[in-house]
Protein backbone atom coordinates (compact mmCIF):
# COMPACT_ATOMS: atom_id res chain seq x y z
CA UNK A 1 0.00 0.00 0.00
CA UNK A 2 2.74 2.33 1.04
CA UNK A 3 4.36 1.72 -2.28
CA UNK A 4 1.56 2.24 -4.10
CA UNK A 5 0.79 5.25 -2.24
CA UNK A 6 4.54 6.46 -3.36
CA UNK A 7 3.70 5.67 -7.11
CA UNK A 8 0.83 8.17 -6.87
CA UNK A 9 2.68 10.74 -5.45
CA UNK A 10 5.43 10.90 -7.57
CA UNK A 11 5.63 13.54 -10.48
CA UNK A 12 4.75 12.12 -14.07
CA UNK A 13 5.18 13.28 -17.20
CA UNK A 14 3.06 12.33 -20.64
CA UNK A 15 4.71 11.84 -24.12
CA UNK A 16 2.88 11.70 -27.32
CA UNK A 17 4.24 9.70 -29.66
CA UNK A 18 2.40 10.22 -33.34
CA UNK A 19 4.05 7.53 -35.69
CA UNK A 20 3.10 6.98 -39.49
CA UNK A 21 1.18 3.44 -38.41
CA UNK A 22 -0.07 4.62 -35.55
CA UNK A 23 -0.55 7.38 -32.09
CA UNK A 24 -0.05 6.57 -28.89
CA UNK A 25 0.15 8.25 -25.46
CA UNK A 26 2.32 7.14 -22.55
CA UNK A 27 2.95 8.20 -19.30
CA UNK A 28 6.27 8.17 -16.90
CA UNK A 29 7.29 8.40 -13.74
CA UNK A 30 9.42 10.88 -13.83
CA UNK A 31 11.86 9.72 -10.68
CA UNK A 32 11.80 6.10 -12.47
CA UNK A 33 11.56 6.15 -16.05
CA UNK A 34 8.94 3.73 -15.29
CA UNK A 35 6.33 3.22 -17.68
CA UNK A 36 2.60 3.14 -16.24
CA UNK A 37 0.24 3.30 -18.88
CA UNK A 38 -0.53 3.93 -22.45
CA UNK A 39 -3.07 3.84 -25.49
CA UNK A 40 -2.72 3.14 -28.88
CA UNK A 41 -4.94 3.71 -32.04
CA UNK A 42 -3.88 2.69 -35.47
CA UNK A 43 -3.85 4.95 -38.51
CA UNK A 44 -5.53 4.60 -42.09
CA UNK A 45 -2.57 5.66 -44.58
CA UNK A 46 -3.89 6.51 -48.09
CA UNK A 47 -2.61 5.64 -51.41
CA UNK A 48 -4.41 7.98 -53.98
CA UNK A 49 -2.33 7.46 -56.71
CA UNK A 50 1.07 4.71 -57.57
CA UNK A 51 3.70 6.22 -54.90
CA UNK A 52 1.67 8.59 -53.23
CA UNK A 53 0.91 8.11 -49.70
CA UNK A 54 -0.91 10.69 -47.67
CA UNK A 55 -2.83 10.58 -44.01
CA UNK A 56 -5.53 13.05 -42.52
CA UNK A 57 -4.33 15.45 -40.13
CA UNK A 58 -7.87 15.36 -38.42
CA UNK A 59 -7.63 11.92 -37.95
CA UNK A 60 -3.93 12.08 -36.71
CA UNK A 61 -5.85 14.76 -34.03
CA UNK A 62 -8.49 12.75 -32.97
CA UNK A 63 -6.53 9.84 -32.43
CA UNK A 64 -4.42 11.72 -30.21
CA UNK A 65 -7.28 13.37 -28.41
CA UNK A 66 -8.35 10.02 -27.81
CA UNK A 67 -5.59 8.44 -26.77
CA UNK A 68 -4.74 10.86 -24.07
CA UNK A 69 -8.47 10.78 -22.44
CA UNK A 70 -8.26 6.82 -22.69
CA UNK A 71 -4.89 6.52 -20.91
CA UNK A 72 -6.14 9.04 -18.29
CA UNK A 73 -9.26 6.82 -17.58
CA UNK A 74 -6.56 3.58 -17.58
CA UNK A 75 -4.44 5.81 -14.88
CA UNK A 76 -7.31 6.15 -12.64
CA UNK A 77 -8.40 2.60 -12.93
CA UNK A 78 -4.97 2.18 -11.41
CA UNK A 79 -5.75 4.61 -8.75
CA UNK A 80 -3.22 7.12 -9.98
CA UNK A 81 -3.93 11.04 -9.89
CA UNK A 82 -3.34 12.37 -13.34
CA UNK A 83 -2.98 15.59 -11.41
CA UNK A 84 0.95 14.34 -11.19
CA UNK A 85 0.93 14.67 -14.81
CA UNK A 86 3.30 17.81 -14.87
CA UNK A 87 4.61 18.32 -18.64
CA UNK A 88 3.75 16.50 -22.02
CA UNK A 89 6.51 15.73 -24.67
CA UNK A 90 5.60 15.22 -28.39
CA UNK A 91 7.45 12.97 -30.62
CA UNK A 92 6.61 12.56 -34.59
CA UNK A 93 6.96 11.47 -37.60
CA UNK A 94 9.32 13.06 -39.07
CA UNK A 95 9.14 15.12 -43.10
CA UNK A 96 5.24 14.61 -42.98
CA UNK A 97 4.14 17.43 -44.48
CA UNK A 98 0.85 20.20 -43.44
CA UNK A 99 -0.90 23.33 -44.40
CA UNK A 100 -4.07 24.53 -42.45
CA UNK A 101 -5.97 27.53 -42.41
CA UNK A 102 -5.17 29.63 -39.39
CA UNK A 103 -9.03 30.75 -39.32
CA UNK A 104 -10.57 28.02 -39.60
CA UNK A 105 -8.39 25.58 -38.06
CA UNK A 106 -9.24 23.24 -41.11
CA UNK A 107 -6.07 21.21 -42.96
CA UNK A 108 -6.34 22.58 -46.78
CA UNK A 109 -4.96 19.43 -48.00
CA UNK A 110 -4.50 15.74 -46.66
CA UNK A 111 -0.84 15.40 -44.89
CA UNK A 112 2.03 14.38 -47.46
CA UNK A 113 3.72 11.51 -45.71
CA UNK A 114 7.64 11.33 -45.64
CA UNK A 115 7.59 7.99 -47.77
CA UNK A 116 5.61 9.82 -50.54
CA UNK A 117 7.09 9.60 -54.43
CA UNK A 118 4.62 12.42 -56.39
CA UNK A 119 7.67 15.00 -55.79
CA UNK A 120 10.06 13.60 -58.21
CA UNK A 121 9.06 15.77 -60.98
CA UNK A 122 9.22 18.94 -58.73
CA UNK A 123 12.57 17.74 -57.55
CA UNK A 124 13.55 17.16 -61.44
CA UNK A 125 12.39 20.17 -62.68
CA UNK A 126 14.27 22.23 -58.92
CA UNK A 127 17.57 20.58 -60.11
CA UNK A 128 17.53 22.25 -63.09
CA UNK A 129 17.63 25.10 -61.54
CA UNK A 130 21.00 23.83 -60.10
CA UNK A 131 24.78 24.35 -61.83
CA UNK A 132 25.46 20.81 -62.86
CA UNK A 133 22.34 19.20 -61.02
CA UNK A 134 23.89 18.90 -58.00
CA UNK A 135 21.56 17.00 -55.59
CA UNK A 136 24.41 18.04 -52.89
CA UNK A 137 24.03 21.66 -53.65
CA UNK A 138 22.48 22.80 -50.20
CA UNK A 139 24.11 20.35 -48.12
CA UNK A 140 26.51 22.73 -46.78
CA UNK A 141 23.63 24.83 -45.16
CA UNK A 142 21.56 21.95 -44.06
CA UNK A 143 22.83 18.57 -44.11
CA UNK A 144 20.18 16.98 -46.56
CA UNK A 145 20.41 16.17 -50.34
CA UNK A 146 17.83 17.30 -52.64
CA UNK A 147 14.83 14.26 -52.56
CA UNK A 148 11.68 13.71 -52.03
CA UNK A 149 12.23 12.36 -48.78
CA UNK A 150 12.04 15.99 -47.05
CA UNK A 151 9.05 18.61 -46.44
CA UNK A 152 10.47 21.21 -48.48
CA UNK A 153 9.36 19.75 -51.95
CA UNK A 154 6.54 17.92 -50.75
CA UNK A 155 5.21 21.89 -49.62
CA UNK A 156 6.59 23.24 -52.86
CA UNK A 157 3.97 20.63 -54.61
CA UNK A 158 1.18 21.74 -52.97
CA UNK A 159 1.23 25.06 -53.68
CA UNK A 160 2.17 24.15 -57.21
CA UNK A 161 -0.93 21.98 -57.77
CA UNK A 162 -3.81 22.94 -54.99
CA UNK A 163 -5.69 25.90 -55.70
CA UNK A 164 -6.82 25.74 -51.82
CA UNK A 165 -3.25 25.97 -50.48
CA UNK A 166 -2.24 28.54 -53.29
CA UNK A 167 -5.09 31.24 -52.40
CA UNK A 168 -4.37 30.89 -48.54
CA UNK A 169 -0.72 31.44 -48.87
CA UNK A 170 -1.68 34.49 -51.17
CA UNK A 171 -4.12 35.63 -48.37
CA UNK A 172 -1.76 35.05 -45.21
CA UNK A 173 -4.05 32.70 -44.20
CA UNK A 174 -2.04 29.60 -44.89
CA UNK A 175 0.41 27.49 -42.00
CA UNK A 176 2.80 24.85 -42.77
CA UNK A 177 4.18 22.85 -40.36
CA UNK A 178 5.34 18.94 -39.91
CA UNK A 179 2.96 16.28 -37.86
CA UNK A 180 4.12 17.91 -34.25
CA UNK A 181 3.80 21.75 -35.61
CA UNK A 182 0.25 20.32 -36.36
CA UNK A 183 -0.46 18.81 -33.32
CA UNK A 184 1.33 21.74 -30.53
CA UNK A 185 -0.63 24.63 -32.65
CA UNK A 186 -3.87 22.49 -32.17
CA UNK A 187 -3.78 21.67 -28.91
CA UNK A 188 -2.59 24.59 -27.47
CA UNK A 189 -6.20 26.34 -28.78
CA UNK A 190 -5.74 26.27 -32.92
CA UNK A 191 -7.36 29.06 -34.23
CA UNK A 192 -7.76 30.61 -30.67
CA UNK A 193 -4.79 31.22 -30.11
CA UNK A 194 -2.66 28.54 -31.25
CA UNK A 195 1.33 28.12 -30.60
CA UNK A 196 2.58 28.17 -34.17
CA UNK A 197 5.92 26.26 -33.01
CA UNK A 198 8.25 23.40 -34.35
CA UNK A 199 11.64 22.33 -33.04
CA UNK A 200 15.54 22.05 -34.43
CA UNK A 201 15.19 18.58 -34.62
CA UNK A 202 11.91 18.88 -36.96
CA UNK A 203 12.84 22.19 -38.63
CA UNK A 204 16.25 20.76 -39.69
CA UNK A 205 14.14 18.26 -41.71
CA UNK A 206 13.06 20.47 -44.23
CA UNK A 207 15.50 21.87 -46.05
CA UNK A 208 14.71 25.25 -45.43
CA UNK A 209 16.34 25.42 -42.55
CA UNK A 210 19.95 26.34 -41.79
CA UNK A 211 21.74 23.87 -39.11
CA UNK A 212 24.28 26.43 -38.35
CA UNK A 213 22.18 29.55 -37.83
CA UNK A 214 19.64 27.24 -36.43
CA UNK A 215 16.83 29.66 -38.31
CA UNK A 216 14.73 29.79 -41.23
CA UNK A 217 16.86 30.19 -44.49
CA UNK A 218 16.03 32.92 -46.58
CA UNK A 219 18.04 31.87 -49.79
CA UNK A 220 16.52 28.70 -49.37
CA UNK A 221 13.17 29.70 -49.00
CA UNK A 222 13.26 31.80 -51.82
CA UNK A 223 14.65 29.18 -54.50
CA UNK A 224 12.03 26.88 -53.35
CA UNK A 225 9.61 29.91 -53.21
CA UNK A 226 8.42 29.30 -50.00
CA UNK A 227 6.32 32.19 -48.14
CA UNK A 228 8.46 32.39 -44.93
CA UNK A 229 5.33 33.94 -43.05
CA UNK A 230 3.97 30.31 -43.45
CA UNK A 231 6.33 28.80 -41.45
CA UNK A 232 6.72 27.62 -37.64
CA UNK A 233 8.94 29.41 -34.83
CA UNK A 234 11.97 27.53 -34.13
CA UNK A 235 12.21 26.60 -30.42
CA UNK A 236 14.48 24.00 -28.71
CA UNK A 237 13.59 20.78 -27.94
CA UNK A 238 12.67 21.48 -24.06
CA UNK A 239 10.72 24.25 -22.98
CA UNK A 240 7.46 25.23 -22.81
CA UNK A 241 5.60 26.13 -26.04
CA UNK A 242 1.85 26.45 -24.41
CA UNK A 243 -0.59 24.86 -22.23
CA UNK A 244 -3.00 22.02 -23.41
CA UNK A 245 -6.33 24.34 -23.80
CA UNK A 246 -9.33 20.87 -23.70
CA UNK A 247 -9.91 17.12 -22.46
CA UNK A 248 -8.65 15.56 -19.19
CA UNK A 249 -4.92 17.06 -19.11
CA UNK A 250 -6.04 20.67 -19.75
CA UNK A 251 -3.54 23.42 -18.17
CA UNK A 252 -0.60 21.07 -18.64
CA UNK A 253 2.22 22.18 -19.85
CA UNK A 254 4.17 21.31 -23.56
CA UNK A 255 7.07 21.08 -23.07
CA UNK A 256 9.07 18.77 -25.17
CA UNK A 257 8.89 18.09 -28.55
CA UNK A 258 11.68 15.89 -30.90
CA UNK A 259 11.05 14.21 -34.19
CA UNK A 260 10.69 10.46 -33.46
CA UNK A 261 14.28 9.04 -34.68
CA UNK A 262 15.93 12.37 -32.21
CA UNK A 263 13.95 11.24 -29.27
CA UNK A 264 14.47 7.81 -29.36
CA UNK A 265 18.73 8.75 -29.35
CA UNK A 266 17.66 10.51 -25.86
CA UNK A 267 15.59 7.85 -24.86
CA UNK A 268 18.25 5.34 -25.60
CA UNK A 269 21.11 8.12 -23.50
CA UNK A 270 23.32 8.42 -26.21
CA UNK A 271 24.49 11.82 -24.91
CA UNK A 272 27.94 11.36 -25.42
CA UNK A 273 30.00 12.11 -28.75
CA UNK A 274 30.08 8.07 -31.04
CA UNK A 275 26.91 6.60 -29.42
CA UNK A 276 24.77 5.20 -32.08
CA UNK A 277 20.99 4.00 -31.83
CA UNK A 278 18.84 1.97 -34.66
CA UNK A 279 15.20 2.25 -34.63
CA UNK A 280 12.95 -0.24 -36.33
CA UNK A 281 9.60 1.62 -37.09
CA UNK A 282 7.74 1.83 -40.63
CA UNK A 283 11.43 2.60 -41.85
CA UNK A 284 14.89 2.14 -40.24
CA UNK A 285 17.10 4.75 -38.48
CA UNK A 286 20.62 4.93 -37.48
CA UNK A 287 21.65 7.69 -36.02
CA UNK A 288 25.03 8.31 -34.50
CA UNK A 289 25.76 11.17 -32.02
CA UNK A 290 28.84 13.65 -33.18
CA UNK A 291 28.35 15.97 -30.69
CA UNK A 292 28.74 20.04 -30.98
CA UNK A 293 30.60 19.12 -34.21
CA UNK A 294 28.74 18.69 -37.30
CA UNK A 295 30.16 16.22 -39.29
CA UNK A 296 29.44 15.61 -43.34
CA UNK A 297 29.28 12.47 -44.78
CA UNK A 298 31.06 11.07 -47.45
CA UNK A 299 29.25 7.56 -47.64
CA UNK A 300 25.96 8.58 -48.33
CA UNK A 301 24.32 9.96 -45.19
CA UNK A 302 22.49 12.64 -44.31
CA UNK A 303 23.70 15.08 -41.08
CA UNK A 304 20.74 16.22 -38.52
CA UNK A 305 20.24 17.99 -35.62
CA UNK A 306 20.20 15.38 -32.80
CA UNK A 307 18.92 17.35 -30.37
CA UNK A 308 18.73 20.60 -28.27
CA UNK A 309 17.77 20.23 -24.91
CA UNK A 310 16.77 24.30 -23.51
CA UNK A 311 17.09 27.48 -24.88
CA UNK A 312 20.53 28.19 -23.66
CA UNK A 313 21.86 24.68 -23.97
CA UNK A 314 24.25 23.68 -27.08
CA UNK A 315 23.00 21.76 -30.38
CA UNK A 316 24.38 18.43 -31.00
CA UNK A 317 24.15 17.28 -34.11
CA UNK A 318 23.98 13.51 -35.57
CA UNK A 319 25.02 11.21 -38.28
CA UNK A 320 21.82 9.50 -39.96
CA UNK A 321 21.36 6.95 -42.37
CA UNK A 322 17.48 6.62 -43.48
CA UNK A 323 16.44 3.33 -44.53
CA UNK A 324 12.28 3.93 -46.02
CA UNK A 325 10.90 0.28 -45.70
CA UNK A 326 11.26 -1.72 -42.59
CA UNK A 327 8.37 -2.36 -40.80
CA UNK A 328 6.45 -1.35 -43.45
CA UNK A 329 6.99 -4.42 -45.79
CA UNK A 330 5.94 -6.40 -43.14
CA UNK A 331 2.44 -4.50 -43.63
CA UNK A 332 3.11 -5.49 -47.05
CA UNK A 333 3.25 -8.85 -46.56
CA UNK A 334 0.29 -8.60 -44.59
CA UNK A 335 -2.37 -5.66 -46.45
CA UNK A 336 -0.85 -6.86 -50.31
CA UNK A 337 -0.07 -10.49 -50.49
CA UNK A 338 -2.45 -11.51 -47.51
CA UNK A 339 1.06 -14.07 -46.68
CA UNK A 340 0.53 -13.25 -42.95
CA UNK A 341 -2.28 -12.59 -41.12
CA UNK A 342 0.06 -10.42 -38.05
CA UNK A 343 3.26 -9.34 -37.52
CA UNK A 344 4.03 -12.15 -35.36
CA UNK A 345 3.35 -14.71 -37.68
CA UNK A 346 6.41 -13.30 -39.67
CA UNK A 347 9.03 -14.53 -36.57
CA UNK A 348 7.22 -17.88 -36.29
CA UNK A 349 6.54 -18.47 -40.57
CA UNK A 350 10.49 -17.29 -40.95
CA UNK A 351 11.45 -19.30 -37.92
CA UNK A 352 10.08 -22.10 -39.63
CA UNK A 353 12.61 -22.43 -42.26
CA UNK A 354 15.47 -20.47 -41.08
CA UNK A 355 16.60 -19.89 -44.64
CA UNK A 356 16.08 -17.51 -47.40
CA UNK A 357 17.10 -20.72 -49.68
CA UNK A 358 19.16 -18.17 -51.87
CA UNK A 359 15.90 -15.60 -52.83
CA UNK A 360 17.28 -11.37 -51.82
CA UNK A 361 14.14 -9.30 -51.34
CA UNK A 362 15.18 -5.46 -51.93
CA UNK A 363 12.03 -3.86 -50.52
CA UNK A 364 12.84 -0.48 -52.71
CA UNK A 365 8.83 0.70 -52.69
CA UNK A 366 10.17 4.34 -52.62
CA UNK A 367 13.54 3.97 -54.20
CA UNK A 368 16.61 3.39 -52.60
CA UNK A 369 17.18 6.01 -49.33
CA UNK A 370 20.63 6.13 -47.58
CA UNK A 371 23.44 5.46 -48.35
CA UNK A 372 22.68 5.01 -52.28
CA UNK A 373 19.93 8.46 -52.71
CA UNK A 374 18.59 6.50 -55.58
CA UNK A 375 14.82 7.29 -56.84
CA UNK A 376 15.06 5.00 -59.69
CA UNK A 377 14.92 2.20 -57.90
CA UNK A 378 11.86 -0.82 -57.52
CA UNK A 379 11.28 -3.60 -54.97
CA UNK A 380 12.67 -6.65 -56.29
CA UNK A 381 12.96 -10.27 -55.15
CA UNK A 382 15.39 -12.37 -56.92
CA UNK A 383 16.57 -15.88 -56.76
CA UNK A 384 13.45 -17.28 -56.53
CA UNK A 385 13.29 -21.65 -57.42
CA UNK A 386 10.49 -24.17 -57.61
CA UNK A 387 11.51 -24.70 -54.05
CA UNK A 388 10.84 -21.31 -52.85
CA UNK A 389 7.57 -20.42 -50.57
CA UNK A 390 6.44 -18.20 -48.85
CA UNK A 391 7.88 -19.10 -45.38
CA UNK A 392 12.00 -18.29 -47.79
CA UNK A 393 9.77 -14.34 -48.99
CA UNK A 394 9.05 -13.94 -44.99
CA UNK A 395 12.67 -14.37 -44.17
CA UNK A 396 14.32 -12.69 -47.05
CA UNK A 397 11.89 -9.76 -46.14
CA UNK A 398 13.18 -9.56 -42.64
CA UNK A 399 16.92 -10.09 -44.08
CA UNK A 400 16.38 -7.10 -46.22
CA UNK A 401 16.15 -5.11 -42.91
CA UNK A 402 19.27 -6.40 -41.53
CA UNK A 403 21.08 -5.95 -44.82
CA UNK A 404 19.98 -2.27 -44.95
CA UNK A 405 20.77 -1.41 -41.71
CA UNK A 406 24.55 -3.38 -42.45
CA UNK A 407 24.88 -0.99 -45.29
CA UNK A 408 24.14 2.13 -43.01
CA UNK A 409 26.28 1.02 -40.45
CA UNK A 410 29.47 0.46 -42.71
CA UNK A 411 29.03 3.91 -44.03
CA UNK A 412 28.98 5.25 -40.49
CA UNK A 413 31.94 3.29 -39.59
CA UNK A 414 33.60 4.78 -42.37
CA UNK A 415 32.38 8.56 -41.87
CA UNK A 416 33.45 8.15 -38.01
CA UNK A 417 36.70 6.05 -38.24
CA UNK A 418 36.09 4.55 -35.51
CA UNK A 419 33.58 1.51 -35.79
CA UNK A 420 30.93 0.39 -33.83
CA UNK A 421 31.69 -2.56 -31.47
CA UNK A 422 27.88 -2.64 -30.63
CA UNK A 423 24.30 -1.73 -31.65
CA UNK A 424 21.77 -0.44 -29.65
CA UNK A 425 18.14 -0.88 -31.02
CA UNK A 426 14.77 -0.31 -30.24
CA UNK A 427 11.47 0.22 -32.07
CA UNK A 428 8.25 -2.16 -32.46
CA UNK A 429 10.40 -4.63 -35.02
CA UNK A 430 13.21 -5.39 -32.08
CA UNK A 431 10.14 -7.47 -30.31
CA UNK A 432 10.67 -10.07 -33.01
CA UNK A 433 13.71 -12.05 -31.34
CA UNK A 434 14.64 -14.04 -34.83
CA UNK A 435 15.08 -10.22 -36.58
CA UNK A 436 17.41 -9.32 -33.56
CA UNK A 437 19.32 -12.49 -34.08
CA UNK A 438 19.64 -12.06 -37.73
CA UNK A 439 20.76 -8.47 -36.97
CA UNK A 440 23.94 -9.46 -35.22
CA UNK A 441 24.89 -12.26 -37.36
CA UNK A 442 24.60 -10.01 -40.53
CA UNK A 443 26.39 -6.97 -38.38
CA UNK A 444 29.17 -9.40 -36.79
CA UNK A 445 28.44 -6.98 -33.59
CA UNK A 446 26.47 -7.61 -30.50
CA UNK A 447 22.69 -6.28 -30.72
CA UNK A 448 21.58 -4.76 -27.80
CA UNK A 449 17.91 -4.42 -26.96
CA UNK A 450 16.64 -2.10 -23.73
CA UNK A 451 13.82 -4.33 -21.40
CA UNK A 452 11.58 -1.27 -21.84
CA UNK A 453 11.49 -1.16 -25.83
CA UNK A 454 9.29 2.78 -25.85
CA UNK A 455 12.41 4.78 -26.45
CA UNK A 456 11.10 6.94 -28.34
CA UNK A 457 8.62 8.18 -26.04
CA UNK A 458 10.58 7.80 -23.38
CA UNK A 459 13.08 10.73 -25.00
CA UNK A 460 9.91 13.03 -25.35
CA UNK A 461 8.94 12.55 -21.90
CA UNK A 462 12.52 13.29 -20.98
CA UNK A 463 12.72 16.63 -22.74
CA UNK A 464 9.64 17.50 -21.34
CA UNK A 465 10.15 16.79 -17.94
CA UNK A 466 13.96 18.48 -17.88
CA UNK A 467 12.46 21.82 -19.58
CA UNK A 468 12.72 25.25 -17.45
CA UNK A 469 9.37 25.82 -15.42
CA UNK A 470 8.61 22.37 -15.28
CA UNK A 471 11.70 20.33 -13.56
CA UNK A 472 10.66 17.19 -12.52
CA UNK A 473 13.54 14.98 -14.93
CA UNK A 474 17.12 15.22 -14.18
CA UNK A 475 19.21 14.82 -17.41
CA UNK A 476 22.55 14.52 -15.31
CA UNK A 477 24.38 11.57 -16.10
CA UNK A 478 24.92 10.26 -12.34
CA UNK A 479 20.44 10.97 -12.03
CA UNK A 480 19.59 8.86 -15.29
CA UNK A 481 17.89 4.82 -14.45
CA UNK A 482 20.44 2.63 -15.59
CA UNK A 483 18.56 0.56 -18.11
CA UNK A 484 18.42 -3.20 -18.36
CA UNK A 485 19.07 -4.61 -21.61
CA UNK A 486 18.92 -7.73 -23.99
CA UNK A 487 22.13 -9.19 -25.84
CA UNK A 488 22.46 -10.67 -29.18
CA UNK A 489 25.35 -12.13 -30.27
CA UNK A 490 26.66 -12.82 -33.80
CA UNK A 491 26.19 -16.94 -33.89
CA UNK A 492 27.31 -17.40 -37.65
CA UNK A 493 30.66 -17.32 -39.29
CA UNK A 494 31.53 -14.12 -40.33
CA UNK A 495 32.77 -15.60 -43.70
CA UNK A 496 29.25 -16.11 -44.24
CA UNK A 497 27.66 -13.48 -43.34
CA UNK A 498 30.13 -11.61 -45.89
CA UNK A 499 28.80 -13.82 -48.34
CA UNK A 500 25.17 -13.11 -47.47
CA UNK A 501 25.88 -9.74 -48.24
CA UNK A 502 27.70 -9.73 -51.20
CA UNK A 503 24.80 -11.35 -52.82
CA UNK A 504 22.39 -8.66 -51.48
CA UNK A 505 24.61 -6.11 -52.86
CA UNK A 506 24.28 -8.02 -56.25
CA UNK A 507 20.39 -7.81 -55.70
CA UNK A 508 20.46 -3.67 -54.64
CA UNK A 509 22.38 -3.04 -58.15
CA UNK A 510 19.53 -5.10 -60.04
CA UNK A 511 16.76 -2.81 -58.42
CA UNK A 512 18.02 0.14 -59.62
CA UNK A 513 16.76 2.24 -62.87
CA UNK A 514 13.52 0.70 -63.04
CA UNK A 515 11.66 4.08 -62.92
CA UNK A 516 12.52 6.59 -65.39
CA UNK A 517 11.42 10.46 -65.58
CA UNK A 518 9.69 9.63 -68.77
CA UNK A 519 7.05 7.26 -67.35
CA UNK A 520 3.69 8.26 -66.65
CA UNK A 521 3.79 9.91 -62.92
CA UNK A 522 -0.22 9.83 -62.19
CA UNK A 523 -0.87 5.83 -63.45
CA UNK A 524 -2.09 6.68 -66.72
CA UNK A 525 -2.38 3.71 -68.75
CA UNK A 526 -4.15 5.81 -71.90
CA UNK A 527 -2.83 3.87 -74.64
CA UNK A 528 -2.13 7.46 -76.25
CA UNK A 529 0.44 7.67 -73.72
CA UNK A 530 2.27 5.02 -76.25
CA UNK A 531 3.31 7.83 -79.39
CA UNK A 532 3.61 5.40 -82.53
CA UNK A 533 0.20 3.30 -81.48
CA UNK A 534 -2.14 6.25 -80.05
CA UNK A 535 -0.69 8.08 -84.11
CA UNK A 536 -1.63 4.54 -85.81
CA UNK A 537 -5.37 4.52 -84.39
CA UNK A 538 -5.54 8.37 -84.84
CA UNK A 539 -4.57 7.87 -88.57
CA UNK A 540 -6.43 5.00 -89.17
CA UNK A 541 -10.26 6.81 -87.82
CA UNK A 542 -9.01 9.85 -90.40
CA UNK A 543 -8.13 7.32 -93.04
CA UNK A 544 -11.97 5.30 -91.98
CA UNK A 545 -13.67 9.00 -92.20
CA UNK A 546 -12.09 9.71 -95.21
CA UNK A 547 -13.22 6.35 -97.01
CA UNK A 548 -16.84 6.95 -95.62
CA UNK A 549 -16.69 10.30 -96.87
CA UNK A 550 -15.78 9.45 -100.38
CA UNK A 551 -17.30 6.72 -100.99
CA UNK A 552 -20.69 9.06 -99.40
Amino acid sequence: MAASNRMVLAPLVGSIDQGTSSSRFLVFNARTAELLSHHQVELQQKFPREGWVEQDPCEILRSVYECVEKTCEKLQQLNIDISNIKAIGVSNQRETTVVWDRTTGEPLYNAIVWLDLRTQSTVDRLLKKIPGKNKACFKSKTGLPLSTYFSAVKLRWLLDNVEEVRQAAYDGRALFGTIDSWLIWSLTGGKNGGIHCTDVTNASRTMLFNIHSLEWDPELCQFFDIPMKMLPKVRSSSEIYGLMKSGALTGVPISGCLGDQSAALVGQMCFQDGQAKNTYGTGCFLLCNTGQKCVFSEHGLITTIAYKLGRDKPVYYALEGSVAIAGAVVRWLRDNLGIVQNSEDTEKMAAEVGTSYGCYFVPAFSGLYAPYWEPSARGIICGLTQFTNKKHITFAALEAVCFQTREILDAINKDCGIPLHQLQVDGGMTSNRLLMQLQSDILSIPVVKPSMPETTALGAAMAAGAAEGVGVWSLNPGDLTAVTCERFEPQINPAESELRYARWKKAVVKSMGWETPEAPSNGDTSIFCSLPLGFFIMSSMIMLIGAKYISG
